[in-house]
């Protein structure tokens, strides 16, 4: 369908100058919430970023039909040495009796590595303008022997009467022209009441490209009668603005454990036309709304010229 804004375009809200990423939606009466990742210019004397939440309303029938912008971000940074000191990046949004939920990705800048990431939940009682983080603001999910860095990309859903956090476990770094660059894998936790979690401890989907290519974003819906998951991958060196970047993938399961992977049906790849989508497409978010599947996702270089739209043509079981 097109790209939905252009975040450098956005006026008078100096912290949304630069990027739209990892966009979650949030569905209303008579609009729809789309949230998103942005970044104020660099530290003119550090050269370093911080990176906060925001959100656009738009018409329904229309998500290029701007109604209004968020006024100031919806998170507020964490306390110096909290894991969210330096930003929130991504959120994902729930309502459940009554409440507004959100899992949130917060980092915090690292020495011999860039960074790393938790993942925090808040609460919203403005409906969705602003969150206020559970207890004081620490991550809700441990890292473990076998997940021991990059808790991220949450992706929270409701099935079965339980909770399900889907999220991306850092597995290793590897240089790329002496940079270090993560290495990370799709994983599950499921729970009771959305704060005690107990990790299913495996990847749940193979790799394809390369051994250490890296998965994250992952989407799940229930949708035909069974669980569809959309998801992005890339290789793990040399993959910025070139044939080696993200690219979104597809798998599906019966269960939510045991995930089949099909890349070839995921139905959209990079744009032969457009200069936003035409060297990468990552960050999937699938929803349905008004009978039609819809799909938001980050172009070239993860999101810096914002977020694009897609519509399910045609589904064959």
């Amino acid at each position: 369908m097109g790209r939905v804004f252009d975040p450098s375009k956005v006026e008078n809200r100096p912290w949304l100058k630069e990027f739209a990423q990892a966009p979650a939606t949030l569905i209303f009466d008579d609009f729809l919430r789309i949230y998103f990742a942005c970044r104020p210019p660099r530290d003119p004397i550090t050269g370093q970023y911080v990176s906060y939440t925001a959100y656009v309303d738009v018409k329904k029938d229309n998500f290029m039909d701007i109604i209004s912008f968020a006024d100031k971000p919806v998170f507020e940074l964490g306390d110096p040495g909290t894991f969210d000191e330096f930003g929130t990046y991504p959120t994902s949004i729930l309502r459940h009796d009554g409440e507004l939920v959100a899992y949130f990705g917060g980092w915090t800048r690292c020495s011999s590595v860039p960074f790393t990431v938790g993942i925090g939940k808040a609460y919203s009682y403005d409906e969705g303008k602003t969150f206020e983080k559970v207890g004081k603001g620490g991550p809700i999910i441990p890292y473990t022997p076998d997940e021991p860095f990059i808790i991220s990309g949450p992706k929270i859903r409701r099935f079965n009467n339980k909770w399900y956090l889907f999220y991306i476990a850092g597995k290793k770094w590897v240089l790329d022209n002496g940079v270090p660059e993560p290495v990370y894998k799709i994983r599950l936790a499921i729970s009771d009441d959305g704060l005690n979690w107990a990790k299913v401890g495996k990847d749940l989907i193979e790799t394809k490209i390369d051994v250490d290519e890296a998965q994250a974003s992952p989407d799940v819906i229930f949708w035909n009668g069974k669980y569809h998951m959309f998801f992005c991958y890339r290789y793990s060196t040399n993959y910025r603005e070139n044939e080696r970047g993200y690219r979104i993938g597809y798998a599906h399961s019966k269960d939510l454990i045991n995930w089949t992977r099909e890349d070839d049906r995921v139905g959209i790849d990079v744009s032969l036309y457009s200069n936003f989508d035409n060297e990468s497409i990552a960050y999937p978010h699938v929803f349905e709304m008004d009978g039609n599947l819809h799909m938001l996702y980050l172009g070239n270089q993860v999101g810096r010229f914002g977020f694009g739209w897609a519509k399910l043509e045609d589904y064959r079981p």
